[in-house]
């Protein structure tokens, strides 16, 4: 769940026939602001909000490592559905799920929390960076989700985890994939909310602080190391920065450990990794100078950057 929510249309609208009278029903409208929304006026009302922001109409930031709880209400007894949209498209079912305080009937007046007291998790905030929707889907009788999550995998065995597998991707395939769910039931007994939070780039509450390195400066004087798998040796010693391409069937990790021992090897010590979808980083400290290595790798295309401050 914690590994690691946009195109506007509208549906042809769906006949009903009442007796001898054929009527059109205003058919669910989908936006890139709110991905769902029921255009007919009904009583129900649903709010989801995060913990950085009570109102619900901001865009709170959070970081990697941070724990983020997600509330939401109705006003009228009513099963909530709340799902997570993040910026690549990846859609996770929040709630339901299958862990104690995973039900999705919500009392009217009531908050639910995602997660509650009862669970024994966090939900912890991850990559990718950038924009996330939480979309509240609110009604009065239960939905049949069967054809956007189920909690059974592919070979028919329980889901991994508490979280069912959701079979759409992206918030116009969920949007679409809902509109035919709530087109049974009658218009005036579903509504939707959709709250936002952005995960930053930076350091929250959960990150610590390294300890303070002693200021040591070591000199080196390296010597010319031979290339290593055919890498491009590193020579950038005086340089601020220091750019390579090159392609290689090694893997990320051995190109990493290459010219991370460079930098060692002038005395530098390793105080951070961080490693996501192609990229690599890594950050070095030799007194009060510091390098940070990064690594860009695309179908066996590296790009090595060192850069160096004091």
């Amino acid at each position: 769940m914690n590994r690691n929510l946009k195109v506007a249309l509208t549906l042809p609208l769906a006949l009903m026939t009442a007796a001898l009278t054929v009527t059109a029903s205003a058919a669910p409208k989908i936006s890139a602001q709110s991905i769902i929304v029921n255009p007919v006026q009904t009583s129900l009302s649903v709010k989801v909000w995060t913990d950085r922001d009570s109102s619900g109409t901001q865009t709170p930031n959070y970081y990697v490592n941070d724990k983020i709880r997600i509330y939401t209400s109705v006003n009228q007894d009513a099963y909530v559905y709340l799902f997570n949209v993040d910026p690549t498209g990846k859609v996770d079912l929040i709630l339901p799920n299958r862990y104690a305080g995973g039900a999705n009937y919500v009392r009217a007046g009531a908050v639910k929390t995602f997660p509650s007291a009862q669970d024994r998790f966090t939900f912890d905030i991850a990559a990718p960076y950038g924009l996330n929707k939480v979309l509240a889907l609110a009604s009065k009788t239960q939905l049949n989700l069967n054809d956007i999550a189920t909690f059974q995998s592919q070979s028919g065995q329980p889901a991994q985890g508490g979280f069912a597998e959701v079979k759409v991707e992206g918030q116009q395939q969920l949007a679409q994939a809902l509109s035919i769910v709530v087109n049974p039931v009658p218009q005036n007994t579903w509504i939707s909310d959709v709250a936002y939070y952005n995960v930053a780039q930076g350091y929250g509450t959960g990150y610590v602080q390294p300890a303070p390195v002693p200021a040591q400066p070591v000199v080196v004087q390296p010597a010319q190391p031979q290339p290593a798998y055919g890498f491009p040796v590193y020579n950038g010693y005086q340089q601020s920065e220091w750019r390579t391409t090159f392609s290689s069937d090694r893997s990320a990790d051995e190109v990493y450990s290459y010219y991370a021992d460079e930098l060692q090897r002038q005395g530098y010590r390793q105080t951070d990794r961080r490693a996501d979808r192609g990229r690599y980083a890594g950050q070095f400290q030799n007194g009060n100078s510091v390098s940070e290595l990064r690594i860009t790798v695309n179908a066996g295309r590296f790009e090595i950057v060192i850069l160096k401050r004091q």
